[in-house]
């Protein structure tokens, strides 16, 4: 398996960012020290059978594994929450602050998952939207990855889009892979599955969106081909 440090350090998106910031996606929050930052989701609506919802998953390519959900905080764990912002039903928003994804279904009802974000120097923020989707997606780490971090070529081997990790369990980008793009272009970042998802809550990646297997298989199913995109900063 890819090691976390080498995934860390670029894979999936090496060059680091920041796309223009957004506006008036929900509303403020005092964090009474000079500061504020917006507030999305109010009480929680509903949870789902955990036992259940991170269970195996059959009738799949490669086997989508349980996940011990008592890993991570519940805070993390999928829920349905109040709304508080102003996005119309099927928007993604992401707030890195918070470690959290929400794809809203109507004015005041989301769905929130829990996500790994970028570490410092790989943050960004901005719009973008679901140009591409990939079931299994294989992995091919950025030439700037491989020149920081040579060593990790023993590790990859061929794909069809070069040297990297095939699509399945090996694979950091997991069960499910949505790609981002934005003036006209590939952006180079994806929110995905992982093999690690014990680090959802924490910032980890190399800019990209990492959510728990079964998590963004979900909302995989949901946002079509289109979806807007919206990162804060």
């Amino acid at each position: 398996m890819i090691s976390r440090r080498l995934f860390s350090l670029g894979g999936g998106a090496a060059i680091a960012s920041t796309l223009s910031a957004c506006a008036g996606v929900g509303p403020w929050n005092d964090l009474g020290d000079g500061r504020a930052r917006r507030q999305f989701a109010g009480r929680t609506l509903d949870r789902p059978n955990y036992r259940a919802v991170y269970a195996d998953w059959g009738g799949e390519s490669f086997p989508i594994g349980a996940f011990d959900y008592r890993q991570v905080d519940p805070q993390f764990l999928r829920q349905t929450v109040e709304y508080h912002g102003s996005q119309p039903a099927g928007t993604i928003i992401v707030d890195p602050v918070t470690k959290h994804l929400y794809f809203t279904e109507s004015p005041s009802r989301a769905t929130r998952y829990g996500v790994g974000v970028g570490r410092e120097g790989f943050a960004w923020s901005g719009e973008a939207h679901v140009n591409m989707k990939r079931n299994w997606p294989d992995w091919v780490p950025p030439h700037e990855m491989i020149e920081r971090s040579p060593e990790i070529v023993a590790q990859l081997e061929r794909t069809s889009r070069g040297l990297g990790v095939p699509g399945g369990q090996r694979s950091p980008l997991g069960a499910r892979a949505m790609y981002l793009f934005g003036d006209g272009r590939d952006l180079g970042y994806r929110i995905h599955g992982t093999t690690e998802p014990e680090t959802v809550g924490t910032n980890v990646s190399s800019g990209c969106i990492r959510m728990i297997n079964q998590d963004i298989a979900h909302v995989y199913t949901r946002a079509a081909i289109g979806t807007r995109v919206i990162v804060l900063s």
